[in-house]
């Protein structure tokens, strides 16, 4: 027996009627859009609605103008490099850059009031300066030789101060720019040399205070005081200078004693070649290695030809200056 009993739906008219009305033919039941309204022809019937596009954004559109500047660029520059690989051949690893670094035309060392305006931009009339931070404990000798060098060929104004960071300064390094001449205005000055001993980890130096970030780490200060000279070269022989500063930075003065050993190594075989570590005329590479050498008291167990190099730097003023303080 069932436990419930339900009437039939079909099977009569009145089920036939139910099952024509409420069950539907289609999934979805959309209105005629093309019925004529009433009294209305077919011709007087409202066309469905247009479907608008939306507005762009205008900054989504420059975005994307950007966009598709910045790869047209990149494509452009692959094309250039791409046409370079194909015109440069790649170097053995024994390549010897000789030949080049004499044929470099060189310039020898001059600057004048013009160039520096140059280099530093032109104040219009007020002193250029340059103000370097360093620390005591680990005086930058570059900086001093290349001091040293500005002085053969600029009029300048050189001033040595301590910062309050600093406890004590040794005698020497508070007279490292030694005796300075009575002081003149400061307009009769071509350039101005300030030097803080200050409690920094890296020596910092600025030429313009308000408008530009310090130029930090020995090497670099050394580069730009040295490009101050106005000493240019071509591209293989800039290079190499860049490479040897960094040798020395990193390497010799910085390394372990098998990668001074190797510096060593490589100093001796280029000056076998060249008076100087690159070419024939001192470059800001000799400056940063000589001192480098002489900070990590090196300087007696050398190679020949790098004791003789060795001799030729102090035969110069500046070197010899600094030889001195550090006596």
């Amino acid at each position: 027996m069932p436990m419930y009993k339900v009437r039939p739906f079909h099977g009569g008219p009145v089920s036939a009627a139910v099952l024509a009305e409420h069950l539907p033919a289609c999934m979805y039941r959309v209105g005629n859009m093309h019925r004529c309204p009433e009294g209305g022809s077919p011709s007087a019937a409202s066309p469905p609605p247009l479907l608008h596009e939306e507005e762009v954004d205008p900054a989504l559109q420059a975005l994307e103008s950007r966009q598709e500047e910045i790869l047209k660029r990149l494509y452009e520059l692959k094309a250039a490099v791409d046409g370079l690989s194909k015109m440069i051949q790649t170097p053995d690893a024994d390549f010897d850059a000789t030949n080049i670094i004499q044929a470099d035309e060189h310039i020898p060392l001059s600057a004048s009031a013009a160039e520096l305006d140059n280099l530093l931009g032109k104040d219009y009339g007020a002193l250029k300066d340059i103000v370097i931070n360093a620390n005591p404990d680990h005086p930058p000798l570059s900086l001093l030789i290349l001091h040293g060098l500005l002085c053969e060929h600029y009029k300048i104004l050189s001033a040595v101060h301590t910062h309050s960071s600093v406890k004590c300064v040794p005698e020497n390094l508070l007279k490292c720019f030694g005796d300075q001449p009575k002081k003149q205005s400061r307009h009769e000055y071509q350039l101005g040399f300030t030097l803080i001993w200050k409690d920094v980890p890296k020596s910092q130096m600025k030429f313009s205070v308000q408008t530009m970030c310090p130029i930090e780490g020995e090497g670099n200060i050394a580069r730009f005081l040295f490009s101050l000279l106005g000493q240019k070269h071509n591209a293989v022989t800039a290079t190499l200078i860049d490479s040897w500063v960094d040798t020395a930075i990193f390497q010799l003065q910085e390394g372990s004693n098998k990668e001074k050993a190797a510096v060593l190594r490589s100093m001796n075989a280029a000056l076998g070649k060249t008076s100087w570590l690159v070419g024939n005329e001192l470059t800001v590479a000799d400056v940063v290695a000589w001192c480098a050498l002489q900070q990590t008291g090196s300087t007696n167990a050398v190679p020949a030809n790098v004791q003789k190099w060795l001799k030729s730097c102090e035969n110069l003023a500046p070197f010899n200056s600094v030889l001195r303080l550090l006596n």
